[in-house]
């Protein structure tokens, strides 16, 4: 290999292993149990589970509600449970955390290095790489979020802007300037992030539709936008059979808690804000936090413009730099509370929860302006700036392994969730994925497959006796007598992810309460009958009635319509990004 060609990988493998080194509190603790790790790691096994039953794509997450079940797969988008599901089939489940998280912050620091190299050399475009993926938003995301569907938008975004303001051909038609090969891709990364995280495919939506807007009228031309509209109507199409039934059937579920709880909603989460609720004692620790973060991180990002700019290192361009100027003034905007008329007024923006999620924007044009701030002529010199970066971004590790750093309890560790797992205890389920108007917290644990009762709104579980025990977790035992009969004889029933069968012999009518959660995409048949209409009960399980007698009841889930609609979309969107990449190829 020739010593140009050893150069081009120079970069790239510096980024890889900074991330190897941003990764190593993980490596030396162990996972931390950040506050959505238990989800995450729950997912994967159930996602593998799935697998190994015959399911590519499950709607159902089995475990969760104590082995109730929830469908949490319709509404979590499928990029990080299915790769780390992946993961954990090749990996020790202990190591897919860190794996997990050092994909996605090589992702980001590559993504961005090369949505620098389009104004920067190949150095200071690698430093901006390593810039982004040691940023303290980034840190904190992986440490003390684990917040792995957020994470992959350090990779998303960087190439949305990359793609986003692309002019190959400057002096071109409008659809030549349009369609110049950069329109594909950008449609890729809308579905990859609608795929990896639902507010960051909204973030990256209205992210794209700004700078298409900021392009286009420093170019007057329509072309950026044309771009724009094109991209994002094949990306949402691309990814409609995810983002299509995740929207429709949100009326099946609670899922307006996502909003409504006082912790998650926009008005309580402005740039150091504090509150006299005790309920949000803890939200304001954190917030003041990720507040310092955002405070650091703007006042780097706009430092890093204002110096690059008065040292001529910006290109002369400026339909490239500009809207990535813009971004920290928009990101600290939306910060503060006289932003709230435009969080209440755009579609889906409240759904963010937190104003500090826009830090994810601010990562690549921040990592950008530092890099072309900080870099200088001259061999000693540029020694002196990667030595102080190298000592910066070890301690930002550091730190991030000492204040963002979840150390984990004995029930929230690999080996504790696993042991729980395996014994089919299941776990809490995730309140907004419940069935309107229903109370996870009743879900009792314990509970058999079925349990006939009289009184189909019976409550089944009891507080528990062990005063060791979790009193908010109702529990359940043959002793309570709340069943009045398990009726089945020895391999009684077939439990799958999806599908469910129980024979059974009972001596008078009743109601067979199943420990599955209801759902109007499962479908109900008592000895071959459908039922339709189930009573509704306040812990959101299904109520069957039955009749005396020989008893063989199946529940099964089914396609709905807008699955379907979901999946034709997809297809279309599929033959059209096809076709688009055979002209754009012609065209440039």
């Amino acid at each position: 290999m020739s010593l140009q060609a050893a150069r081009r990988f120079t970069g790239p493998a510096l980024i890889l292993l900074a991330a190897a080194l941003a990764t190593v509190p993980l490596f030396i603790h162990g996972p931390s149990c950040g506050h959505d790790f238990d989800f995450h790691l729950v997912s994967w096994l159930d996602c593998l589970n799935s697998w190994r039953n015959g399911l590519f794509y499950p709607h159902w997450s089995s475990s969760a509600n104590f082995g109730a079940g929830e469908p949490r797969f319709v509404f979590y988008p499928p990029l990080t449970w299915m790769l780390g599901a992946a993961l954990g089939a090749v990996l020790p489940w202990a190591a897919v955390p860190a794996a997990l998280t050092y994909l996605f912050l090589a992702g980001s620091g590559l993504a961005t290095r090369a949505l620098a190299r389009q104004a920067l050399d190949d150095a200071p475009a690698t430093l901006a790489g390593c810039a982004a993926l040691f940023s303290g938003y980034t840190l904190f995301t992986a440490y003390e979020r684990s917040a792995f569907g957020e994470l992959a938008g350090g990779f998303w975004i960087p190439l949305l802007l990359l793609f986003a303001l692309r002019q190959s051909d400057p002096a071109g038609s409008v659809w030549k300037r349009a369609l110049d090969g950069s329109t594909l891709p950008l449609a890729l990364v809308i579905a990859g992030a609608w795929l990896s995280n639902a507010p960051l495919g909204v973030m990256c939506c209205y992210l794209l539709a700004a700078v298409a807007l900021a392009a286009a009228l420093l170019a007057r031309s329509w072309a950026p936008v044309l771009r724009a509209v094109l991209a994002a109507g094949l990306g949402l199409g691309l990814a409609s059979f995810y983002v299509i039934p995740a929207a429709w059937e949100q009326r099946w579920v609670d899922i307006r808690q996502v909003t409504e709880d006082p912790g998650e909603m926009i008005e309580n989460s402005w740039l150091f804000a504090r509150h006299a609720d005790p309920a949000l004692q803890f939200h304001d620790t954190e917030l003041y936090r990720v507040s310092l973060l955002a405070a650091t991180m703007l006042a780097v990002a706009l430092l890093g413009l204002l110096v690059a700019w008065k040292r001529g290192k910006l290109p002369a361009d400026r339909r490239w730099w500009i809207p990535l100027a813009l971004i920290p003034a928009a990101v600290f905007f939306l910060q503060l509370p006289v932003s709230l008329p435009v969080w209440n007024l755009l579609p889906k923006l409240r759904f963010l929860q937190f104003p500090w999620r826009w830090l994810a924007v601010l990562e690549a044009p921040m990592a950008i302006f530092f890099a072309a701030a900080i870099w200088f002529a001259g061999r000693w010199r540029r020694m002196a700036v990667l030595s102080l970066c190298t000592v910066v971004f070890l301690s930002a590790a550091a730190a991030a392994g000492r204040f963002f750093y979840q150390a984990c309890y004995v029930e929230d560790a690999v080996p504790g969730m696993l042991d729980v797992y395996r014994s089919g205890i299941g776990f809490a389920g995730t309140d907004e994925y419940g069935p309107p108007g229903s109370d996870s917290s009743l879900v009792a644990t314990g509970l058999p497959v079925a349990c006939l009762v009289t009184d189909p709104g019976m409550t089944l579980g009891a507080p528990p006796t062990d005063e060791n025990a979790d009193p908010t977790v109702l529990v359940w035992n043959p002793t309570q007598k709340s069943c009045l009969a398990t009726p089945f004889s020895p391999e009684p029933y077939r439990i799958r992810p999806e599908d469910l069968r129980i024979f059974a012999n009972i001596s008078h009518p009743g109601y067979l309460i199943l420990r599955r959660r209801s759902y109007p995409a499962w479908r109900v048949k008592v000895n071959g009958n459908p039922i339709h209409a189930l009573p509704q009960r306040d812990d959101g399980l299904m109520a069957v009635p039955v009749q005396q007698g020989r008893l063989d009841v199946t529940v099964d889930w089914t396609t709905t319509p807008d699955v379907l609609v979901g999946r034709s979309l997809t297809c279309l969107s599929l033959l059209l990004l096809t076709w688009l990449g055979f002209l754009e190829r012609r065209l440039s």
